[in-house]
């Protein structure tokens, strides 16, 4: 492997272990991960129906500044420390407010993040160009983690409701004994799980569809069976009949009867 190489492997494994972040934008608002280093930066920009990417190498950088900074010289590591200290803020979420105005432009299947600040008193300006991420990126930075996350959370809410269940028992226990309680503001109904995920559906459902909260829950359970008898219409297309329901492998089959959220192709719902 080359010096090359093992740069922009750099970059790569770098990026990886960066959080997303908001980048507010006049247009609208993008998802957007970087990692910057003195050889140069790898960038990720996703607007949520799609995921962009830059990665450059420092004789980009260089070639780059002196066309878009002309009145500008310094090393390509002056720029990528400078461009540093402009996404810093941002992507870390930082108290210190950024320095920078950012826009957006796209043209065909590319994005062009724009970025305007100063650098000793001089205009600065910066453009990413950023192509389509290949469906392996995208699987890395963004699927991946969601799913992992998703498991994560199951499983912490499973523990969560045996030991809500093991708490509802043990106040039980002391009721039969005899005890009292002395404030009745502390009252608690017994954890019904049922209906705590009836309830957790309709506050989660609105902005999701059915499919999509489906995708985000690997492990087929409880809360599967209810996304498939959801009656939100506006969510997704709902079949009555189920015809549109033809199972994913792994995941349980509706009750018979029921209203059967299915997904529908652009072109279909259209119609």
């Amino acid at each position: 492997m080359n010096l090359v190489d093992m740069k922009m492997e750099e970059l790569e494994q770098g990026l990886l272990m960066q959080p997303w972040a908001w980048l507010p934008l006049a247009e609208n608002s993008l998802l957007v991960k970087a990692y910057i280093t003195k050889q140069g930066y790898a960038l990720l920009v996703s607007d949520l129906q799609q995921v962009w990417h830059e990665q450059v190498d420092a004789s980009v950088v260089s070639q780059r500044a002196k066309e878009l900074n002309k009145r500008l010289t310094a090393p390509p590591a002056a720029f990528l420390c400078h461009l540093d200290d402009l996404l810093r803020p941002l992507l870390k979420d930082t108290a210190c407010p950024g320095k920078a105005t950012f826009s957006c432009d796209r043209v065909d299947e590319a994005m062009i993040l724009r970025v305007q600040s100063e650098l000793s008193g001089l205009p600065f300006y910066w453009n990413f160009h950023c192509i389509l991420a290949n469906p392996s990126l995208v699987s890395q930075h963004l699927i991946r983690p969601l799913m992992g996350m998703s498991l994560a959370l199951q499983c912490q809410g499973r523990e969560l409701a045996t030991l809500l269940r093991m708490k509802d028992l043990e106040i039980q226990d002391y009721q039969e004994s005899g005890a009292v309680l002395s404030r009745d503001r502390l009252k608690t109904e017994p954890f019904e799980e049922n209906s705590f995920l009836e309830q957790f559906m309709v506050e989660l459902a609105p902005p999701l569809s059915c499919l999509e909260l489906m995708f985000l829950l690997p492990k087929p359970g409880p809360l599967h069976l209810l996304l498939l008898a959801y009656r939100e219409d506006d969510a997704c297309g709902v079949s009555d009949d189920g015809n549109g329901w033809n199972g994913i492998e792994g995941w349980p089959q509706p009750p018979e009867g029921s209203r059967i959220c299915m997904w529908q192709s652009p072109d279909k719902r259209s119609k």
